[in-house]
């Protein structure tokens, strides 16, 4: 069993996340499992161009035609500004006020997930300017005040000076940090200290793809051994046990048992440690 994290509202957030980003016709299915297998927490955006928000919508559904609770199940997912969209498949009026693109946004979503309610709304990424990003930002609280949405987030902020400006200024403060996490952006220290300080999740993407040197890493590759499971699944309980939500994509279903698999050990502390010094 995943444990559980909880946020000061009160929200419950597995560690592990099932992301779904570029799975296509694929998406429905690969859900389905995922949650079958043991996933509970699903990541997602409204943007057609890399997400088929409508199929996880339906591999819930499915799953969920077992019996299972809606509150039982994580589901977060994103507006994506005009920019980060395909222009032919905008899924709200891109002429609307970035207010009402937001609103549109998220009743699609609801639309799509057949839910009515999001346990997390994330900003896919800042806007141009700060004043449109704090726009944005207003709109989502508004989804909050109307309880369609439990929690807000921001992803692929890499500025903390951005994100602290973010954090000041807003009267729901963000929740989430989701970010690639790889040695080009210095692993976020930064920002992964800010949320630290404020009591932010933090949660990592790409985390396996961008990391080669870290899961051949001689320190992180004998430990691995040493609990006789996978570099990957190493560097996975190494993260979660700092307290990071990870995200994984894996259309494997060994992969997705492994991901799962990381909860049935625990790094002694001088290991997490040890293992902390290659990103901290």
């Amino acid at each position: 069993m995943q444990p559980v994290l909880t946020s000061p509202r009160g929200s419950r957030i597995p560690p592990l996340l099932y992301g779904t980003a570029w799975k296509k016709e694929n998406t429905a299915a690969l859900v389905q499992r995922a949650l079958s297998f043991g996933f509970s927490g699903i990541d997602t955006a409204c943007q057609p161009k890399h997400y088929d928000e409508a199929g996880v919508g339906a591999g819930v559904a499915a799953y969920m035609g077992r019996g299972v609770q809606r509150e039982e199940l994580y589901m977060q997912t994103k507006f994506t500004p005009v920019d980060g969209q395909d222009p032919a498949r905008i899924p709200y009026d891109p002429g609307g006020s970035l207010a009402q693109q937001v609103q549109q946004s998220g009743n699609v979503s609801l639309e799509n997930l057949r839910t009515s309610y999001l346990d997390c709304l994330l900003l896919h990424s800042p806007l141009a300017s700060f004043d449109e990003t704090l726009q944005v930002w207003r709109a989502m609280e508004s989804l909050v005040d109307s309880g369609v949405v439990k929690e807000l987030g921001i992803s692929n902020c890499y500025d903390v000076a951005t994100l602290s400006a973010l954090y000041g200024a807003a009267r729901i403060k963000p929740l989430m940090v989701q970010n690639r996490f790889y040695e080009k952006t210095g692993f976020d220290r930064k920002v992964r200290a800010f949320c630290v300080q404020h009591q932010l999740f933090y949660q990592s993407f790409w985390t396996l793809t961008a990391n080669p040197k870290l899961l051949a890493h001689p320190s992180l590759v004998a430990l691995a051994q040493r609990y006789a499971v996978t570099a990957e699944q190493m560097l996975f309980r190494c993260l979660t046990q700092c307290g990071i939500i990870v995200l994984t994509g894996t259309t494997s279903e060994a992969h997705m048992r492994q991901d799962l698999a990381i909860f049935d050990f625990e790094l002694k502390e001088q290991e997490l440690k040890k293992l902390t010094q290659l990103f901290s």
